[in-house]
């Protein structure tokens, strides 16, 4: 019905930058907020960040001034940017999306696969 598709995730070493990327596709009415969301091993899944229909964006203290989140509302596609990346950064990366369906009535959580993102020299 609908498929969350990410890409870009890779190594980098520290200091380096990546660019991730979230396109949606399927049976879709709207699309309200985007966002990501990241899982290291061992620890809980954390919020990176989000941005609304709207632009207005929210982002985790720790990717405050590194990251920079972004959305192409035609091509319903997420993006993050990430620079001055670091070790602690080392983690599954997964899209979100709050959509509702042609079929639904409501708006749904759905997730991306995941991709990995791992900084290391």
């Amino acid at each position: 019905q609908v498929q969350l598709l990410e890409s870009g995730g890779g190594l980098v070493q520290p200091g380096g930058s990546l660019r991730l990327s979230c396109a949606a596709s399927g049976s879709i009415f709207s699309i309200s907020a985007m966002g990501w969301y990241r899982q290291a091993p061992g620890k809980q899944r954390e919020l990176v960040a989000t941005i609304t229909n709207g632009g207005l964006t929210n982002y985790a203290d720790s990717v405050k001034g590194r990251f920079t989140i972004s959305r192409d509302n035609a091509k319903n596609t997420v993006f993050l940017q990430m620079n001055s990346l670091r070790s602690e950064d080392t983690a599954v990366y997964s899209c979100n999306m709050k959509i509702r369906t042609t079929f639904s009535t409501g708006f749904y959580d759905y997730w991306g696969q995941g991709t990995q993102v791992t900084v290391s020299s």
